[in-house]
């Protein structure tokens, strides 16, 4: 699949290449297939591989936008969240979310209640409402019963509303491959940007290119020019990088900000739906999202100047997330008990006529997206939010015709955007994957919610591996609910190449359980040696490179080791 994309890259020519393939590129890549064009997607990385692996994961409006008067912005996020949920119900899924309420005595301050209700009713009122179900009122005893360890002589009562929540990575792959295989776009992940070629006007027509070692990161032997009529630059933290191969000059556009989450057992915090706990001395909440026998809980919100290849979690950042769900519970959580945790950067958009770091926090910014044109045709995408990406998609490829390709000669014109109504790869077929069981004996009933969950219809070509070889039923990591006929999907048919690949984003086993699946990469390599065309040295290193980065990824943090069997068995 990489061969054949590599090769068209090389030799065909395109209407549109894209830099970047994180969430927002991988939807400008959809929207401009889906519309007629013939589409070029690279990445440095790994897809997905910077900031759309490492959100909270969720699909919705955001209340505290609500609070900060992005009225606009939440009411647009509402209605995406309502088409994922129609596009990709197999990967888009409703979620409760609590809102515990404190006080003293037994009494909530006045303020603070009239407040929160006011939130409420606003995002019901701005298209929270959309899902069918309003927001509910609960008292001590409901609240007790969806979160058995909140503080009972601090509980006075709590809100329920619902959102919704999906895997950020497995999302961005589904809509590449939708691109791909519905629409023909041509995509290749480990392949980087070094060069802009222009014409006798000095407009962009090609993008100069290397092809990477997914193992060590370094260049190859192989470098070539992608012919294109347009390209856009929605490489997130890395735009002004991009940018400056346009430009000559670093603009200074984005300031990054660092999110960081973490993984616990359940069983410590027993939370039925997703909950909002407040931080102590802070404005800010964190969520605390149930994941199977665990918990995720984030996000932090700070300024980052450090590379922006290799954010980590700080041993302050973990500390931050304990002390918030510390304070909400009755169960005292310590660094022992976290198995997972990971750093993203939001690429937000400093204020235009900033010289430096804007004022106030992060956390105050507009998470809303901008578009913009270079001299020489160079389309940026910046800012924005998973749950929008669609309609960021929909901004940029209007923008890509409108600026840059009906000045081009032959122009023959695109339709609007065609993705507001557009099912995603696997929607067909869905909700129909436990029907096909019967045709698959073989695969134990357990795994096929979760096949469905991840897969939708096209959990069928994992089915039928299992059917084929049982050994492909077995566990890839010991505790986590992965297959090891997955590890062979996502190298035959979503282009991993490396066990980070595999571990990390086609599977979430290192967000789930670091030390866990750095104990199982051994195995991981051997099995998608054959696929890679491997011989047994480079699978080892493969190996061994996944477990230097989960090592350092545990000591940034200040972490012990822990194991799942451990943890929650306890």
């Amino acid at each position: 699949m990489r061969s054949v994309a590599l090769e068209a890259l090389r030799t065909e020519s395109f209407d549109l290449t894209v830099i970047g393939g994180g969430i927002t590129g991988a939807g400008v890549a959809l929207d401009a297939a889906a519309r007629g064009m013939r589409v070029a997607l690279i990445d440095a990385g790994d897809f997905s591989s910077g900031t759309s692996s490492k959100s909270s994961k969720l699909i919705h409006g955001g209340l505290r936008y609500l609070q900060q008067g992005e009225i606009g912005l939440v009411y647009q996020a509402l209605a995406e969240r309502q088409r994922l949920l129609r596009n990709a119900p197999h990967l888009v899924k409703l979620l409760p979310f609590l809102i515990p309420m404190f006080g003293s005595g037994g009494v909530i301050p006045a303020k603070i209640s009239r407040l929160l209700g006011s939130a409420m009713w606003g995002y019901d009122l701005t298209g929270g409402w959309r899902v069918g179900k309003r927001h509910e009122r609960l008292d001590f005893d409901q609240a007790l019963a969806l979160m058995p360890t909140l503080p009972p002589d601090r509980l006075v009562s709590a809100y329920l509303y619902y959102d919704a929540a999906a895997d950020d990575s497995r999302l961005v792959v589904t809509v590449l491959r939708t691109a791909v295989l519905e629409f023909g776009a041509a995509c290749a992940n480990h392949v980087r940007a070094v060069g802009l070629r222009k014409d006798e006007q000095g407009v962009v027509d090609g993008v100069d290119v290397e092809v990477l070692d997914p193992g060590s990161g370094t260049g190859g032997s192989e470098r070539f020019t992608i012919s294109t009529r347009a390209v856009v630059n929605a490489s997130g933290v890395w735009s002004d990088q991009v940018r400056t191969l346009d430009e000559g000059a670093d603009p200074d556009s984005i300031r990054p900000a660092k999110g960081i989450h973490i993984t616990v057992p359940w069983s410590r915090v027993r939370n039925q739906v997703a909950a909002v706990v407040p931080v102590p001395g802070d404005k800010r909440s964190v969520f605390v999202i149930p994941n199977g026998d665990l918990t995720y809980i984030g996000t932090t919100d700070t300024d980052y100047d450090g590379p922006v290849d290799d954010p980590q979690c700080s041993a302050e950042d973990v500390a931050y997330l304990l002390s918030a769900i510390n304070a909400a519970s009755t169960e005292q959580l310590g660094p022992s008990d976290v198995v997972g945790s990971w750093a993203g950067l939001r690429p937000l958009v400093k204020a235009p006529d900033a010289d430096g770091p804007a004022e106030g926090r992060t956390a105050d910014l507009s998470r809303r997206h901008r578009v913009a044109v270079s001299p020489s045709g160079v389309i940026t995408i910046t800012g924005g939010k998973l749950t929008t990406y669609r309609e960021m998609a929909a901004d940029t490829v209007d923008e890509a015709i409108e600026s840059v390709l009906a000045r081009r000669p032959g122009f023959a014109g695109y339709g609007s955007s065609p993705t507001r109504d557009l099912a995603l790869r696997g929607t067909a077929g869905h909700d129909t994957v436990h029907d096909a069981a019967e045709i698959y004996p073989r695969v134990d009933r357990e795994h096929l919610d979760h096949l469905a969950g991840r897969y939708g219809g096209e959990a069928r070509v994992i089915m039928a591996s299992i059917e084929a070889d049982p050994t492909l039923g077995e566990p890839l990591v010991v505790g986590l609910p992965y297959l090891r006929a997955e590890a062979i999907f996502a190298v035959r048919h979503e282009m991993a190449r490396s066990v980070d690949d595999v571990l990390s984003r086609r599977t979430r086993a290192r967000l789930l359980g670091r030390d866990d699946s750095a104990a199982a990469a051994d195995d991981v390599a051997a099995l998608i040696a054959d696929e890679l065309g491997w011989d047994e040295p480079t699978a080892a290193a493969s190996a061994e490179a996944y477990r230097r980065s989960v090592a350092h990824e545990r000591e940034s943090a200040d972490l012990p080791e822990t194991h799942l069997e451990q943890l929650l068995g306890a």
